[in-house]
Parts: C-alpha cells; sequence; structure tokens
C-alpha cells in the first residue's frame, strides 16, 4: 500500500469500535427485536379478533416467532395471506345488515293473486285489481277481506246471500215428504247465512 493513504482496515476498527457506533448498533438490535415482538403480539390480537378458536392466536404468534428477528417480515406476509378477511366484528355488522334487509323484504306486503308489492293501506291491487282489504263500516279501519268479522271493534261483516229464501220455501212445499229433512237443513243453512 502506497505511503500516504490511509488503511482501510484501520478506518473500518476504528469505525466500529467508535463508542457512538457501537451505542447505535445496539439500539437497532433492539429495536428489530421490539418490533419482531410487537409484531408477534401484533398477529395474536388480530387473529383473536378474527376467530372464535382460542389456539389460532397463539399459532400465528408462534408463527411470528418461529421466523426470528431476521426473517420475521416473511412471517408477516405469510400471516396477511392465510389469515381470515372478515374480524368477527365485521361478519357480525355484515350478518346485522342481512337480516334487516331480509326484515325489510317481508315487511313488504305482496298481492296474494299477481305477487307485486303492494302497500298496507292499499284497498285494492292496482296491478290485478284484487282485493287486498275492506273498510269496516263501523269503526273505517282496513280489514281482510277473509276476516268474517272486524278485529278492531269486533262487528260482523254483513254476508252476501247466496239465494233467495223465497224459492227454497217454495220447494219445501213441492218436495216429497222424504226429502223433507234435507230441505229444512237447507232452508236453516240460508238463514243463517243471510243473518247479521
Amino acid at each position: 500500500m502506497p505511503e500516504g493513504l490511509p488503511d482501510p482496515g484501520k478506518i473500518w476498527d476504528d469505525f466500529i469500535n467508535n463508542p457512538i457506533v457501537q451505542l447505535a448498533g445496539q439500539l437497532i438490535v433492539i429495536y428489530v427485536v421490539l418490533l419482531w415482538l410487537g409484531t408477534a403480539y401484533w398477529a395474536f390480537r388480530d387473529m383473536q379478533a378474527r376467530t372464535e378458536n382460542p389456539i389460532l392466536p397463539y399459532f400465528a404468534a408462534a408463527l411470528i416467532i418461529f421466523f426470528t428477528p431476521l426473517l420475521f417480515v416473511f412471517a408477516v406476509i405469510l400471516y396477511l395471506i392465510v389469515r381470515p378477511r372478515e374480524t368477527m366484528a365485521e361478519v357480525y355488522e355484515r350478518s346485522l345488515a342481512e337480516e334487516s334487509l331480509l326484515a325489510e323484504v317481508e315487511k313488504n306486503e305482496l298481492c296474494p293473486v299477481c305477487r307485486d308489492r303492494v302497500e298496507s293501506d292499499w284497498l285494492v291491487c292496482p296491478n290485478c285489481r284484487t282485493r287486498l282489504h275492506r273498510v269496516c263500516p263501523s269503526c273505517n279501519r282496513l280489514a281482510d277481506p277473509t276476516w268474517p268479522l272486524c278485529a278492531y271493534c269486533g262487528r260482523d261483516f254483513e254476508r252476501t246471500p247466496r239465494a233467495a229464501t223465497a224459492p227454497a220455501a217454495s220447494t219445501a212445499t213441492q218436495a216429497p215428504t222424504g226429502s223433507r229433512r234435507d230441505v229444512t237443513a237447507e232452508q236453516g243453512a240460508l238463514g243463517g247465512a243471510t243473518n247479521p
């Protein structure tokens, strides 16, 4: 080596043996170790939030620790690939949103004939003209057309008569005596249908 040029080995040894450089090296090693352990703890907590299995959080932390402070970055990448996509809170929120959407869909009434959406206060389906409700003459509230009486005030709805009573009476007088029992039962059914 020519004279007057400093020796590179001596410069390197002086740099390494410098107390400031040694302190900086120790701080870097401590920082990397703390980052390694902190990442293992983060993986543990993250897996606790993503699964109900009590063993998987320990397995995730062990994966990070197993890769040592020098290679733990690869373990973090591997963990990010295999971890569940959603946290349990996100799964719960999604299920709540689905349930509320389902409740909203079930709340919407459908026409029994054409299955078109109808409002709860409509009397007639605008699509197929099916009668959806009737108005109670006593309390003016909407009632189902199949109800025999108003559920709100208890009033009986009038039934439409099926046949006039006069022809039934004339049939009873002309009927032979053997079928008199059938005619009487028919008159009773007609009389019950016409009474409110």
